[in-house]
């Protein structure tokens, strides 16, 4: 009896320390550690992934179409990646295992920025320019719906191909009038060349008539189908950090500057400030809370990515994004 007492202590201790063990989780990011990778490194560095029972690793990212195949794939259970790129992903790959689970970049941050100095200023005067924009850029992705939004003539505006490397270079030594890019680095990347910010145009595409939505938190769906809680845990936690990190933007620098060593803290939290104001805390968020979308927008937006692009199947937000995961509105509000 004695033996079988002892047996069955050691088994409720062994069940008992498998469910207190921390669920091991790769995220990936959709870019290098930056500013706005605060989003999820101060509930990592403040022990709240932890605490919650996740034992979260994040690493870098090379663009949103790295992150999406990553994560589709299984390799990475929760990733960080462009909506819009999701939703093309979907049409070339019905059947991936993606999907949305939490939005937070309700205003994406895709922009054209020019030069004052060079005479743009806004839309319409891109034409006869030189717009600087590398192929595979997600800004310039959209630039044909910017161009009938703002009833450009975009048979008057020279697209040169450029390099991410050379792009802000280039504009800052005036070879193109304008570029594509995120705003939050393409103005920091053009400030750090010298041009005076008071010469810098910055024209967010979402100012500018497009509808779109940013970046979202991205889900292997056989993971969340099979461990919805551990889902639902990471999304509430990360949901905390950056509560705390809209707060105090600044505070949480150090963790990224943890994370990239040649990251210069004025700089990140430059870009961090610009994200949070430009892009995490809009009207919508104020009033809804963290991570949700409306789900008319995400359709509009989905109709108005059809003005570039041309969609192999019936595309809706349903199949794009699943708020199921999402803690109660009163847990996401501001």
């Amino acid at each position: 009896m004695k033996a079988f007492n002892i047996f069955i202590s050691t088994l409720i201790f062994f069940i008992s320390s498998l469910a207190n063990a921390n669920e091991k989780i790769k995220f990936s990011l959709d870019w290098k550690f930056e500013g706005p990778s605060a989003i999820f490194l101060t509930s990592k560095e403040r022990g709240y992934y932890k605490s919650s029972g996740l034992d979260v690793t994040i690493d870098s990212g090379k663009g949103s179409r790295d992150a999406i195949p990553k994560v589709a794939s299984g390799t990475y259970p929760l990733g960080f990646a462009d909506i819009n790129s999701v939703i093309k992903f979907l049409d070339q790959n019905p059947k991936a295992k993606v999907k949305a689970i939490m939005m937070v970049y309700d205003r994406p941050p895709f922009a054209i920025i020019g030069r004052k100095s060079l005479g743009v200023v806004k839309p319409k005067d891109l034409e006869g320019k030189i717009l600087g924009a590398p192929a595979p850029d997600g800004a310039y992705a959209q630039w044909k719906s910017f161009v009938k939004a703002n009833n450009i003539n975009a048979s008057k505006v020279k697209i040169e191909n450029v390099g991410f490397p050379v792009r802000e270079p280039m504009l800052a030594s005036g070879k193109v009038q304008a570029i594509t890019g995120f705003s939050f680095s393409s103005y920091i990347n053009l400030a750090s060349k010298g041009v005076s910010e008071d010469d810098i145009s910055l024209m967010l595409m979402a100012d500018y008539g497009l509808k779109l939505y940013g970046n979202a938190v991205i889900v292997n769906t056989d993971f969340a189908k099979a461990k919805p809680n551990i889902v639902k845990t990471f999304l509430s936690t990360t949901i905390k950090g950056m509560k705390e990190m809209i707060a105090d933007p600044a505070s949480t620098i150090p963790y990224v500057l943890k994370y990239n060593k040649i990251a210069k803290a004025k700089t990140e939290t430059t870009r961090l400030k610009m994200a949070i104001r430009d892009n995490i805390v809009t009207d919508a968020v104020k009033a809804n809370g963290i991570g949700s979308v409306d789900m008319n927008r995400l359709n509009e937006s989905i109709k108005q990515l059809s003005e570039t692009y041309s969609f192999k199947t019936k595309m809706d937000g349903s199949k794009v994004f699943d708020d199921s995961y999402l803690p109660d509105s009163f847990k996401r509000k501001l």
